[in-house]
């Protein structure tokens, strides 16, 4: 469900894909909520790249999921340089009463070191 809001290239579509008061760590360290949250998405989408995913585990427990997640958005930036970034998150979702999964918390360089 990410990677197709990611992949529209819409910062709306990729909100709808978090809780409203969900974290999101674009660098180790780093965690982001609210309109910084919206702004680190928007810098990624920015790139005008796909992201590919491939999920490695899901771990579910009633309505809370844990993702691990290999991801890699790689092609040419609209600046001409190469882009290549890389890495295995790991994310915690939860099912809303809609019956639709969003991220409360979104860590997607999750496995690297600090």
């Amino acid at each position: 469900m990410f990677a197709a809001a990611f992949n529209t290239g819409e910062p709306a579509a990729v909100a709808q894909v978090y809780e409203s008061d969900a974290v999101f760590v674009p660098r180790p360290g780093v965690p982001l909520t609210g309109t910084e949250l919206a702004s680190a998405t928007a810098g990624f989408l920015a790139l005008g790249l796909p992201i590919e995913v491939s999920p490695r585990h899901t771990y579910t427990a009633g309505d809370l999921a844990l993702l691990v997640v290999d991801w890699r958005i790689e092609g040419t930036g609209p600046d001409g340089a190469a882009v290549r970034l890389a890495g295995t998150a790991t994310d915690v979702a939860r099912r809303g009463p809609d019956g639709l999964w969003r991220y409360v918390i979104d860590n997607p360089f999750g496995t690297s070191p600090a």
